[in-house]
């Protein structure tokens, strides 16, 4: 069984086909699906797939490059985002974190809502799930002083080098591996994947976007992640079924709420 652990299905890429598509996953193997909600819009219509179907769960937090959201409301923003992640199928906050590739807000805001959001998953006993780009010094330092417990954060879609790895592991962090594994000129990532213990990797699409080879640049599914378990098991020598397995198992450390609802997979 496959659980996708990083998913945008309200994404309006799946406004045409969106309920067929989801119940053709959930039969054809994809047992759960945590869809990410990263801003006030995108976590009330992540509510309503969760609603609608059982084997979706939520993920909710600001991105950073939707922080000026939380800087205009700033009094009220963080006790709304705490009934939000009261919500029974919340699995973790995120992705937050630091984004200096698009700089759609000031960093120095970044950086203080990506402090809130991790001392606010610390109180509601959350794991983190974070995304970065271009900012890797100053997302490390971040993580550093959150002092995020071991097992409770995930590198979503990792991409820095393998030496920065090699610390979010000795960390005992997960590491987030999907559509970019399969591309031919992903050298640093599959070093990575080459030392990263197989227990600390999730799978992961970041649907609609990146898209295992052959599809890249196509809109990407769930239905896809055995593209990303086959690179995999071929970068480590093993069988896909072993990833597969393994993966699973370690979803269900890392979203530790899908074990307390007597998860299926768990």
């Amino acid at each position: 069984m496959i659980f996708d652990t990083h998913a945008h299905y309200d994404d309006e890429q799946f406004d045409p086909d969106r309920e067929e598509l989801l119940t053709k996953l959930h039969s054809e193997g994809i047992c759960g699906i945590a869809n990410v909600g990263f801003n006030r819009a995108s976590i009330l219509s992540t509510h309503r797939l969760a609603d609608q179907y059982d084997f979706v769960w939520e993920v909710l937090g600001f991105h950073p490059d939707e922080t000026w959201e939380m800087e205009e409301d700033a009094e009220r923003i963080l006790p709304w985002l705490s009934e939000q992640l009261a919500r029974p199928k919340v699995l973790a906050v995120g992705e937050i974190g630091l984004d200096y590739y698009w700089d759609k807000t000031d960093r120095e805001i970044q950086k203080k809502w990506f402090r809130a959001q991790m001392d606010l998953a610390k109180q509601l006993h959350l794991p983190v799930v974070i995304h970065s780009r271009e900012a890797a010094a100053d997302t490390m330092e971040l993580i550093r002083e959150g002092g995020i417990p071991e097992g409770m954060l995930d590198m979503h879609c990792y991409s820095y080098s393998p030496e920065q790895a090699k610390e979010y592991l000795k960390m005992g962090y997960f590491l987030g591996i999907g559509g970019v594994s399969t591309f031919k000129n992903a050298k640093k990532l599959k070093e990575v994947l080459e030392l990263a213990p197989l227990e600390q990797l999730l799978l992961e699409t970041d649907c609609p976007y990146l898209a295992p080879v052959p599809f890249r640049g196509k809109r990407n599914d769930s239905g896809k992640i055995p593209l990303v378990i086959d690179a995999i098991a071929a970068i480590k020598g093993i069988e896909p079924e072993r990833v597969e397995e393994v993966c699973l198992e370690n979803t269900c450390r890392f979203y530790r709420r899908l074990k307390e609802n007597s998860y299926a997979g768990a």
